[in-house]
């Protein structure tokens, strides 16, 4: 999994409020290989429906940025192009861009969709075609779409036939410890206690002393 990891696809979501379509768009992120999500989420914590996410925001990680411009500002100091899914005149067919090219895509809110200040950073829009009554799809099936026509080129273009990951290895053991053993991973954290060691049949190496520390009970607090 690691392996596969596309550390150059992302997708920014532009306050997407609702908890079940993160939760899925995240999922369908984890599916094709996404690294890491981002969101623009200026007020409350980002939330997500963990039957929605399946298990997948332990192994996406996910970045907010309280607005669009230092957002597209992070996505652009990786070299990517920004495509905002938007129907505009100028829009093209999303399946006519190329998705091996670093890339970022951009979904807006379910309401309104993407503001004006995010389309005036985007370098190109897309739409996906529609022929019905309807002008637009649920985000979380958009994005859908959209990663899986990504997928499809990469997967033609080899990027997914690796023999080492793009990750660094305090990157790859941090996402096996946390995706692995969250439980454990918040103990740790929570005590401050150093990562350890995931070996190759994905078990914990650590010595007694980690261990100890783990399983120790906080002290009591005297009522004196």
């Amino acid at each position: 999994m690691l392996v596969t990891r596309q550390i150059d696809l992302t997708v920014c979501l532009e306050q997407v409020h609702k908890p079940h379509n993160v939760s899925a768009i995240i999922r369908t992120a984890d599916a094709v290989g996404v690294h890491e999500v981002h969101a623009v989420w200026p007020h409350e914590r980002m939330r997500t429906q963990v039957a929605s996410a399946a298990g997948s925001n332990s192994w996406v990680q996910v970045k907010t940025h309280r607005d669009i411009h230092s957002a597209v500002s992070y996505m652009k100091q990786q070299g990517m192009q920004i495509l905002a899914t938007n129907l505009s005149d100028k829009a093209v067919d999303f399946r006519e861009i190329d998705y091996t090219l670093p890339t970022c895509i951009l979904l807006g809110q379910e309401k309104t969709g993407i503001t004006p200040e995010a389309l005036a950073l985007a370098d190109r829009d897309i739409i996906i075609p529609m022929i019905g009554m309807v002008q637009s799809l649920n985000v979380s099936v958009a994005s859908a779409l959209i990663l899986y026509e990504a997928q499809r080129q990469r997967q033609a273009a080899g990027m997914y036939q690796r023999e080492t990951s793009p990750l660094s290895d305090e990157e790859q053991q941090r996402f096996l410890f946390e995706g692995g053993y969250p439980v454990l991973a918040n103990v740790a954290k929570r005590k401050n206690l150093p990562r350890p060691h995931i070996d190759d049949n994905g078990e914990i190496v650590a010595d007694e002393a980690w261990w100890t520390a783990m399983q120790a009970l906080k002290p009591k607090v005297s009522e004196d």
